[in-house]
């Protein structure tokens, strides 16, 4: 079935643009490839979409750029959106973490993963303007057993005023239900659960300034970078700020069942676990004193490796400042240069488990 499209406005070019910004494993890529869908096949309109990614990993930055035309007029260029329309954040750790919201204006309209209000998610982008639109898409594609990318598709589809739901529905049949048929009743849920439950503000320009949008400058590039292939970060991700590549769980840890073995520090990719000379049992022994969480990316393989349940999986919206928690000293912001993001888990919404809970965490 065709659904009628008709673009509420548009740029000086003729287009209706849309922005996804994202990390790798969160289905922005895919997200931005439906919604590409919806406006050619379903909608009678011109579209384009293309996804900018570096390496293909989970937790890698991924950014997708749809635009929109009537029939009448092209899509002569494939450049990456500078001042769009929507702007979806998939993930409301990467607040901070670059600028996100480059280019936004008084008419965007931004629609971000986070159980914030709408003022506390203003505050923290620092938004110069534009109408916020919150929807929590990590809780619902829990609930619903699905992914957060279909509940974010729902919500940019009521937000975009021209996207009718049925659309996104049908297209979702068409796509998804043949593929993975057993899947289809809970990517419907929560594509509707999406375009129903938001929260929604509009703001003027005020505090904040604009951000004008750049692409990524790197410091080497073919011109200049040194003959040999010399890496400069060899060895491990000490210069990551792996926090926002988390994809909602964290390890908790319960100090009083450690028992100091260091399965833990040994299975663990990055440099997580603090151990110090200390007294366990009596005797002098090398004792696990915290995580830090900085350097955390939530694969929680140490959880699964821990013989005495000391790490347990939580939620980390629900412990935004987990007890235990304790900075490397060796690699303390003030004396690095911390880029964000970095390679990530294996962990998305779809291996969430209702397991039994130990304090505040999933055994």
């Amino acid at each position: 079935m065709e659904y009628k499209g008709t673009l509420p406005l548009t740029n000086e070019n003729g287009y209706y643009e849309i922005r996804l910004e994202s990390i790798g494993g969160l289905g922005a890529n895919l997200c931005g490839k439906m919604l590409g869908e919806l406006g050619a096949i379903y909608m009678n309109l011109n579209a384009a979409s293309f996804s900018s990614y570096g390496s293909e990993k989970r937790g890698s930055p991924v950014k997708a750029f749809i635009r929109y035309s009537h029939p009448d007029t092209e899509i002569g260029i494939n450049s990456p959106v500078e001042t769009p329309h929507i702007l979806g954040l998939f993930h409301e750790a990467m607040i901070g973490k670059s600028s996100v919201t480059a280019g936004v204006t008084e008419d965007t309209c931004i629609v971000i993963n986070t159980d914030d209000s709408p003022d506390t998610i203003r505050q923290r982008l620092k938004l110069y303007a534009g109408t916020v639109y919150c929807v929590d898409a990590m809780k619902i594609a829990m609930e619903s057993k699905t992914r957060i990318n279909m509940v974010m598709l729902g919500a940019i589809a009521r937000v975009s005023q021209f996207i009718p739901l049925e659309a996104v529905l049908e297209m979702a049949k068409e796509t998804i239900g043949k593929k993975y048929p057993a899947l289809l009743e809970a990517n419907l849920t929560g594509v509707r659960r999406g375009y129903e439950e938001m929260t929604e503000k509009h703001f003027a320009p005020s505090d904040f300034p604009f951000v004008p949008y750049e692409e990524v400058q790197n410091e080497w590039g073919y011109e200049n970078a040194p003959i040999g292939g010399v890496n400069p970060c060899f060895g491990s991700m000490v210069s990551n700020d792996l926090s926002p590549s988390r994809e909602g769980y964290i390890p908790l840890f319960i100090k009083e069942r450690c028992i100091n073995c260091g399965l833990c520090d040994s299975t663990c990719p990055d440099m997580v676990f603090q151990f110090q000379k200390g007294e366990y049992k009596g005797k002098e022994a090398m004792v696990n004193m915290g995580l830090d969480y900085h350097h955390c990316k939530g694969c929680l393989r140490c959880v699964e490796v821990c013989p005495t349940n000391a790490l347990v999986r939580g939620v980390e919206r629900e412990h935004p400042h987990p007890s235990n928690a304790m900075r490397n000293q060796d690699l303390l912001p003030e004396r690095m240069e911390y880029e964000e993001v970095g390679a990530n888990s294996y962990v998305t919404s779809e291996s969430y488990l209702t397991e039994k809970r130990i304090d505040g965490g999933v055994m």
